[in-house]
């Protein structure tokens, strides 16, 4: 599995123009996943997001987790995270799982940061076109890939 972490100050997801998810302060968690990814997978990341310190500190320090400054969470699928692009010039997606093994593992990783921050964790639609609206704070960008550890 594969994250892009963003904090944001505010995030939103709309589906044929009708907003369906929307946070103020937190992050914004785009997850792409391939045949290779297991419940371990989804897992591990879900510890390494509940716990990550991008957040500042009365000092300006990123020493403070999404839970310590009660912020919110959005959790939206992207298949094109796992995107080949070292042929040509249109991306290969032959990497991203298909619905019938991603949306057990999306569910999967959304029920257990959901479970770890104690608070209920906003979703986009799994397979929609998603229109997705953010203002990134910092900008704080991380990527997380459950296959290499990192």
């Amino acid at each position: 599995m594969r994250l892009v972490i963003q904090r944001v100050t505010y995030a939103s997801v709309t589906i044929d123009g009708i907003k369906v998810s929307e946070i103020a302060k937190g992050l914004l968690i785009l997850v792409g996943i391939e045949d290779v990814d297991t419940e371990a997978d989804a897992e591990w990341l879900a510890q390494k997001v509940s716990k990550i310190r991008i957040f500042d500190d009365e000092n300006g320090v990123m020493n403070l987790s999404v839970n310590d400054v009660h912020g919110e969470v959005l959790v939206v699928s992207q298949f094109t995270l796992h995107a080949l692009t070292a042929k040509g010039n249109r991306p290969s997606y032959i990497r991203a799982s298909k619905p019938d093994h991603a949306i057990p593992l999306y569910n999967c990783f959304v029920n257990q940061l959901q479970s770890l921050l104690s608070k209920t964790v906003q979703t986009g639609r799994f397979g929609a076109d998603m229109k997705v609206q953010l203002l990134n704070d910092g900008p704080v960008t991380i990527l997380m890939d459950s296959q290499r550890k990192e």
